[in-house]
């Protein structure tokens, strides 16, 4: 059989757009119990163009007429441009996910947003770094770790990695391929239990501040990245805090939605830009529709009042996904990260967390 090449130099190709550009799925790794490994390329020869530890959100058809949005930490590297891999499991409630695992399938293809974050070292620079993660919360430091792998060789990196057993433990058998080119990275396992047959000699129980002062001796002179579930980032967070770390070294990951702003400032916000005015209209304008804004509420609250159906995932500005053209007025935009200000510039803006300053025009 004959397989025709699709070879091309780098610089005949276009980084991946999100606008114009669909993902189309190349492989698919079983990693872990519940856990898998999705590797894609753009459907038009492209490359990607992202910081090691950025996420990017797919748009998952589960149902035909009402897909779901879902977020996901790319655990692939920038320095290898021609794929992007995202590592997921799925919980017992997930809904998005467990598509993935029955129905995506090499070949396919998929909307994503993105990639978008400022969870990098690339941001966050420091002299030597402490990544702490737990489960699936792996992925942005395999990012950064396999970027430095092949980019920066000699960066000091301790990665503590958590897990309940043995065998949920992602990735470490490549970590420890990678830490014999990384003369500087430093592993640390911690499980919470263990079986026989697993043959188990390394640290168990909790994170906690003697574990982790006997894996990383100097971690307060680090910059601390933190990714896992809430629960786990939270008493990471409280443990630093006791011993006087200083914080502002301190970086985790969350798709948390962002609290709703209180009614105080809402009325301030209101007050300084509408002019004593309560209701604004918003024109959905490919929808051809208009809709009564009530003070307080975001764009996006009003276009799913009215029937305007405007994707959303983490619904707090950080992914990205419910961004949308405003064709006149103006908006008062809350994001946490979600938008480049290339994008506002051209005139872009996150309905999930902009509401209108008067009446507003929506390309919705």
């Amino acid at each position: 059989m004959t397989i025709v090449s699709s070879f091309r130099h780098f610089d005949e190709l276009q980084p991946f757009n999100d606008r114009q550009q669909l993902l189309e799925c190349i492989s698919v790794t079983h990693e872990a119990p519940d856990v898998m490994t999705f590797g894609f390329k753009a459907d038009r020869d492209s490359w990607f163009r992202y910081l090691p530890g950025q996420f990017v959100t797919l748009e998952l058809p589960v149902t035909p007429d009402d897909p779901v949005m879902r977020t996901y930490t790319l655990s692939s590297t920038p320095s290898r441009p021609f794929s992007i891999a995202v590592t997921v499991k799925a919980q017992a409630t997930s809904i998005g996910t467990r598509w993935m695992f029955d129905h995506l399938k090499p070949g396919m293809k998929l909307k994503a947003f993105g990639p978008l974050g400022d969870f990098s070292f690339v941001r966050h620079t420091g002299e030597k770094y402490l990544f702490i993660s737990a489960g699936s919360g792996i992925t942005p430091m395999m990012s950064m770790t396999r970027w430095m792998a092949d980019c920066a060789p000699q960066s000091d990196v301790t990665f503590l990695s958590c897990a309940r057993q043995p065998d949920d433990l992602l990735f470490r058998e490549e970590l420890e391929n990678i830490a014999r080119n990384m003369p500087k990275l430093n592993l640390g396992f911690i499980v919470e239990t263990h079986a026989p047959r697993h043959g188990w000699h390394g640290l168990r129980g909790r994170i906690e501040t003697s574990k982790l002062a006997l894996l990383s001796p100097d971690f307060r002179d680090r910059t601390v990245f933190c990714c896992g579930p809430e629960p786990f980032m939270k008493g990471v967070k409280s443990m630093l805090e006791s011993v006087g770390f200083d914080m502002n070294r301190y970086h985790e990951e969350s798709f948390q939605p962002a609290a709703a702003p209180a009614a105080e400032e809402l009325a301030i916000r209101d007050g300084a830009g509408h002019d004593g005015a309560t209701v604004a209209t918003i024109t959905f304008t490919m929808a051809g529709k208009e809709a009564k804004c009530q003070p307080g509420q975001t764009i996006l609250q009003t276009a799913r009042a009215a029937g305007v159906r405007i994707g959303a995932a983490c619904e707090g500005g950080l992914c990205g996904t419910c961004r949308v053209m405003k064709v006149a007025g103006e908006v008062d935009m809350h994001h946490n990260g979600g938008i480049l200000d290339d994008e506002i510039e051209e005139g872009y803006i996150l309905a999930c967390c902009s509401r209108p300053i008067g009446d507003v025009q929506i390309e919705a």
